[in-house]
């Protein structure tokens, strides 16, 4: 009895410690100044949120779907490419398979219905996307 006493006082703590790490990032995150560095660290969230809302999307076709869900998926896994804990590179991987999942559904759904989902910063998104394409681009004998 003794001995799961200690494991469930030693969960106990290292719950404490995980939550306790979550609120330092949180706060350390809304202090951080305007520029890239804020960008990335709103970036993830502002991903997952996009994903959600296109998910529910009727105008998006079912392969783009899929491809956001996955990394969707992967945004909310455990694992990783790259451990999360190690500093800069950790969401590196997260950022990565967001970000083409984005491209590709970029070149499926029009583009206000991405904007209209994206909840931070339009400019990331478009530099995210590219350019907009053209229609003529997307005519017969063109890929």
């Amino acid at each position: 009895m003794t001995d799961l006493r200690g494991w469930l006082i030693g969960l106990g703590i290292a719950l404490v410690c995980l939550v306790g790490s979550w609120a330092l990032l949180l706060v350390l995150a809304r202090r951080l100044p305007p520029g890239i560095l804020r960008d990335l660290a709103a970036f993830i969230p502002d991903c997952v949120t996009t994903v959600r809302r296109l998910r529910k999307d009727p105008r998006v076709p079912r392969r783009a779907r899929i491809a956001i869900v996955v990394a969707g998926i992967w945004v909310a896994s455990p694992i990783d490419l790259i451990p999360e804990f190690i500093p800069v590179i950790g969401p590196l991987d997260d950022i990565v398979v967001v970000a083409l999942a984005l491209r590709y559904a970029g070149r499926q759904v029009p583009r206000e219905v991405l904007m209209a989902a994206w909840p931070g910063e339009p400019r990331l998104l478009e530099r995210l996307l590219g350019p907009p394409r053209s229609r003529v681009e997307d005519g017969p004998g063109q890929g």
